[in-house]
């Protein structure tokens, strides 16, 4: 067996049906009174429903700010600093998908408050030490233990009226997270089995949900599925795939968790060559590949009516060599070398919603 290290992050997990009601003994464990309660502008039912947690256990919010948006924008997370010092708030609490949790993290890091994160989505970025800002037109990612949240609230009920196409694409983001852990440079055994599991999970249970939305039980499967992937991006370096989407998101607006969904399968056919044992293994957990990844993942998307073009979410194909410039600008660590035309034919045929084939 290879020599390997592994580090386990730190943090508190608490999963369960009806778990957000134990935010006010998580708040006290934590020493703290006044959290300032974070959401997206159509995230006020979720604060407005925390607040009536915690008000019952006699806490007070020390305010709300519900202006969080995708791609954590600096000029955003300076607005929630000034919030947060008007209102003398000593813990954060984010609940929503993982813009919300964007902007937790780095108001977490720059005041040493503890922060509570409760997903609504499968995006997984809670279980991340990774922080994304965009400033600039650019964004730019860092690593750092302390911007782990402090405590995960995963509770089921908040995701039971999660849209379908959201459910979709931030289940398929989660997947992604899992799928370049397999071959991370800094991969091992244990995260293998994380994420050979994470993905087997979720491409079991998305498609179950789209037969049937109310099924509870099968969507606490997904979001256990997510939470298994997004363990894997907290410990894995990232590759290609991620400095894609992150270009694409930073530097040309493209949603989130759409744009992981659409360059999964190009990023994998890209690297192909290079891993065939982790595409071997991938095959064994995606249902129908007939022993071929990329097929059971091309199956896959297709069984969730999955989004597979940038350019249906407002990229031009004029944008392509710009984001190969940055692509291959700062190149992160990847098991196939970047070679600016294989780039640029990945990102064409993304931008073009081509079905994605194996490099040779």
């Amino acid at each position: 067996m290879d020599s390997f290290e592994y580090n386990v992050n730190p943090g508190r997990i608490v999963f369960g049906s009806g778990s957000i009601n134990k935010l006010p003994e998580e708040i006290k464990r934590l020493n703290a009174s006044s959290p300032l309660l974070l959401s997206t502008s159509r995230g006020t039912k979720y604060t407005n429903k925390l607040a009536e947690i915690l008000r019952r256990a006699s806490i007070e919010p020390a305010g709300t700010f519900n202006n969080a948006v995708t791609h954590t924008p600096v000029s955003v997370t300076d607005q929630a600093m000034e919030s947060m010092e008007q209102k003398t708030a000593d813990c954060v609490v984010s609940i929503g998908g993982g813009s919300v949790v964007g902007l937790g993290k780095p108001l977490s890091i720059r005041t040493g408050l503890p922060h509570i994160c409760i997903p609504t989505t499968y995006a997984g970025s809670e279980m991340t030490p990774i922080l994304g800002e965009t400033d600039a037109g650019k964004k730019v990612t860092r690593t750092d233990p302390n911007v782990l949240p402090a405590v995960v609230i995963y509770d089921v009920d908040l995701t039971m009226t999660l849209p379908i196409a959201v459910c979709t694409t931030s289940g398929v983001n989660a997947i992604a997270h899992a799928v370049e852990a397999l071959y991370a440079k800094n991969t091992n055994p244990i995260l293998s089995l994380l994420a050979l599991e994470g993905v087997k999970v979720l491409a079991e249970a998305l498609p179950p949900i789209i037969q049937d939305p109310s099924s509870k039980p099968t969507r606490e499967r997904a979001l256990y599925g997510a939470w298994l992937c997004g363990t894997c991006l907290g410990f894995s370096a990232m590759g290609l795939h991620h400095k894609i989407c992150h270009t694409l998101g930073g530097s040309f607006g493209l949603p989130h968790a759409e744009t992981h969904t659409i360059v999964l399968p190009h990023a994998l056919s890209y690297n192909a060559p290079a891993i065939a044992k982790q595409m071997r293994d991938l095959a064994t957990v995606l249902p129908d590949s007939e022993g071929d990844a990329l097929k059971g993942l091309s199956l896959l998307l297709k069984s969730l009516n999955a989004p597979r073009a940038l350019r249906d979410f407002g990229m031009k194909e004029s944008d392509v060599d710009r984001a190969v410039g940055l692509v291959m600008g700062a190149q992160y660590s990847n098991p196939r070398a970047l070679e600016r035309e294989g780039v640029r034919e990945l990102l064409r045929r993304a931008w073009a919603g081509e079905t994605a084939r194996a490099d040779r």
